[in-house]
C-alpha cells in the first residue's frame, strides 16, 4: 500500500488505544472465568435470576454462568485478534483496519461480560480509524485542508475615465469590508471537545444520583456496597467514613467536572484560553486518573479520554487553527 510516509496522530493513539485495550481486555475476560465460580459470583446471578428482570429470562444459576463464561472466552479471542490488528493497522495496513471494524461489533457486545468499558473503548478506537485524516493516509492520499477564502482587495475600484461632455467626478470609496471566509473548525476540536462533555456529564450524573441516594436512602446504597464487598468492614471502611469520603469526591470532581465542560466551550469557540485550561484539565485529570488505576480498573477509561483529549488539541492542524488570527469587522 502506497501510504503517506507521516502517519497521523489519530492513527497513532487509535492504534495503540485498541492494543493496550485489547490487552486490557484478555486480562479482564479470563480473571473474570477464574473467579466465575465462586460463591459470591454465585450467589450474586442467584439474586439475578430471582429477581426482575433476570426472573423473565428463564435461566438458571449454572446456565447463566456457562453463558457468561463463554461470552468472555469471545471477548478474549476477539480483543486478542485486535490487538495484533492493532499492531498491523500502525503499519498502514488498510486490511486490518477492515478486519477491525468487522470486530469492533462482536466485541463490543461480549465485551459486556467483563463490565464493557474498556472494549466500547476499542470499538470507538476502531471507528476513529475511518475519519480524516486517517481515511485518507489509508489511501495514500495527502490530509485535506480546510478550504479558504482570501481576503479581497481592499482598495476601492478604479473610477471609470469621465465621458469627454461631463465634469469629471470623484471617485466614491467602496463602502464595504474585506470578505475573509473563516477556516473550517478541525474534527480533532469537535472531538476533543465531546468527549469533554460526554465524560464530564458521566461524572456529573454518576456523583449527583450517589449524593442522591446517600441523602434519600442511603442504607440502600450501603447494603449494596456490602453485598458485593463483603469484606469492606474488615478493610477498615465503615460506613460514616463512606458517606464522607463520597461527598468530599462530589465536592471536588464535581465543579471540577462542570468548570472543564465550560472550558470545552470556550475551546469551541476558538477561544485561546479555553484550549490551554481544557488541556491543562485534562492533563491533571489523567494523572488523577493514572493513581485511580491502581485501585480500579475502571479509571483506565477516564485516562485514556483525558490522554486523547491532550492528543487531540496538541494537533498541528489545531495549533495553526487557533494561532490565525479571527476575522474581525472591516473598515467602513
Amino acid at each position: 500500500m502506497a501510504a503517506t510516509p507521516q502517519r497521523p496522530r489519530q492513527v497513532t493513539l487509535a492504534g495503540w488505544m485498541i492494543v493496550i485495550g485489547s490487552a486490557v481486555v484478555v486480562f479482564s475476560a479470563f480473571e473474570r472465568v477464574s473467579g466465575l465460580r465462586s460463591i459470591e459470583s454465585q450467589e450474586a446471578v442467584a439474586d439475578f435470576v430471582s429477581e426482575p428482570p433476570g426472573d423473565g429470562l428463564g435461566l438458571s444459576v449454572d446456565q447463566v454462568l456457562d453463558l457468561i463464561q463463554m461470552l468472555s472466552l469471545v471477548a478474549a479471542a476477539c480483543a486478542t485478534a485486535a490487538a495484533i490488528l492493532g499492531i498491523w493497522v500502525l503499519k498502514g495496513s488498510k486490511q486490518a483496519r477492515l478486519a477491525l471494524a468487522v470486530l469492533a461489533l462482536p466485541l463490543l457486545l461480549t465485551g459486556l461480560a467483563t463490565g464493557g468499558i474498556v472494549s466500547s473503548l476499542v470499538a470507538v478506537a476502531a471507528v476513529m480509524l475511518w475519519v480524516q485524516p486517517a481515511r485518507n493516509w489509508f489511501e495514500g492520499r495527502p490530509p485535506p485542508t480546510p478550504p479558504t477564502l482570501p481576503a479581497a482587495a481592499t482598495a476601492a475600484p478604479t473610477a471609470a475615465p469621465p465621458m469627454p461632455s461631463a465634469p469629471p467626478q470623484p471617485a466614491v470609496p467602496w463602502p464595504s469590508q474585506p470578505m475573509v471566509r473563516q477556516a473550517a473548525r478541525p474534527p480533532a476540536v469537535i472531538w476533543a471537545c465531546v468527549l469533554t462533555w460526554v465524560c464530564c456529564g458521566l461524572v456529573v450524573v454518576g456523583l449527583g444520583l450517589t449524593v442522591l441516594v446517600l441523602l434519600v436512602a442511603p442504607d440502600m446504597l450501603f447494603d449494596e456496597l456490602h453485598r458485593q464487598n463483603p469484606d469492606l468492614a474488615d478493610q477498615g471502611l465503615s460506613d460514616g467514613e463512606i458517606e464522607v469520603a463520597s461527598y468530599v469526591t462530589a465536592g471536588l470532581f464535581v465543579p471540577w467536572a462542570v468548570a472543564a465542560a465550560g472550558f470545552a466551550v470556550q475551546a469551541f469557540r476558538r477561544v485561546v484560553w479555553g484550549r490551554r485550561a481544557l488541556m491543562i484539565s485534562a492533563g491533571a485529570a489523567g494523572v488523577v486518573s493514572l493513581l485511580g488505576m491502581f485501585a480500579s480498573a475502571v479509571m483506565v477509561l477516564p485516562f485514556v479520554a483525558a490522554v486523547v483529549t491532550v492528543a487531540l488539541l496538541s494537533r498541528p492542524e489545531v495549533r495553526a487553527w487557533y494561532a490565525a488570527p479571527a476575522p474581525g469587522p472591516g473598515p467602513r
